[in-house]
């Protein structure tokens, strides 16, 4: 049986090897058959065949036949997604509660003791870091606004306004509720009903200028570096800074600008 490589890479996404993706492509295509058959026609050496067969078993993509010879039936592949979605959910609803009942238990508090002593021996110098794809960009910026005391800053472009507004606002409002000033400029007009429950609770301003950068509390800031009219979300960066003197200078420049902006 000849099968395209991007094919069985994509059965990645069900969570299976190359050897039980083969099988089971050549279960399906037989709908019944023995370990030997699906051997010869997946090219699965024999002396894995039937660990892997087990393995599928288990994980609900096939059904052991009763009788002698042993023989395997294919469960329609349908029904086969249904079983990995559900299994994706409670292996995610598992970790999420396994997770939740480590805090405020002697190991976190070790760690965030571990993690306290040590910034305090950080050199300012050190408090940077680089961040490649938006994905792993906005996940610091998530943090950074969870943890925000008293402003935040947001400088963007029209687009980048939108993907923020599906990706913080509620990390903004939640924020916004504890009493922090939020100030966004941005290129505004061209998609207004799109943030128009962010500028509910948050001051925005027009601007014409390209930069991207947040900065929270006047004292860290996230500063992109790519243009994001230009450059897949995948290659997009941005530098993360850790130092109030440096970041005191960019929050002054902003001020300025902020008062020149229109509504």
């Amino acid at each position: 049986m000849i099968v395209r490589k991007d094919f069985l890479n994509k059965l990645k996404d069900f969570g299976l090897n190359s050897y039980e993706s083969k099988l089971w492509l050549a279960l399906l295509s037989r709908g019944v058959s023995s370990a030997g058959e699906l051997s010869d026609i997946s090219n699965v050496p024999r002396s894995r065949t039937y660990d892997v067969l087990e393995t599928l078993e288990k994980k609900g993509f096939i059904i052991t036949k009763v009788g002698k010879p042993l023989k395997y039936i294919a469960i329609p592949p349908q029904e086969v997604v249904e079983r990995v979605k559900n299994n994706v959910l409670l292996e995610a609803d598992e970790k999420k509660n396994m997770l939740d009942q480590i805090k405020g238990t002697p190991l976190m508090e070790e760690l965030t003791s571990l993690h306290t002593d040590g910034i305090k021996l950080i050199d300012p110098t050190d408090k940077t870091g680089a961040f490649r794809g938006r994905d792993r960009v906005y996940e610091h910026l998530h943090t950074m606004l969870k943890n925000a005391q008293k402003s935040i800053v947001i400088m963007t472009t029209a687009d980048g306004l939108v993907r923020k507004n599906d990706a913080f606002l509620a990390p903004l409002k939640k924020a916004h509720k504890r009493g922090v000033e939020i100030k966004i400029a941005a290129a505004l007009g061209k998609n207004a009903k799109e943030y128009a429950e962010l500028s509910q609770f948050a001051s925005l301003k027009h601007t014409n200028k390209d930069a991207r950068f947040v900065i929270v509390d006047g004292k860290e800031m996230v500063l992109m570096i790519t243009d994001d009219k230009k450059v897949h979300h995948n290659y997009d960066c941005a530098v993360w800074i850790d130092a109030p003197y440096f970041v005191d200078y960019f929050q002054a420049l902003f001020n300025e600008d902020w008062g020149r902006m229109k509504e």
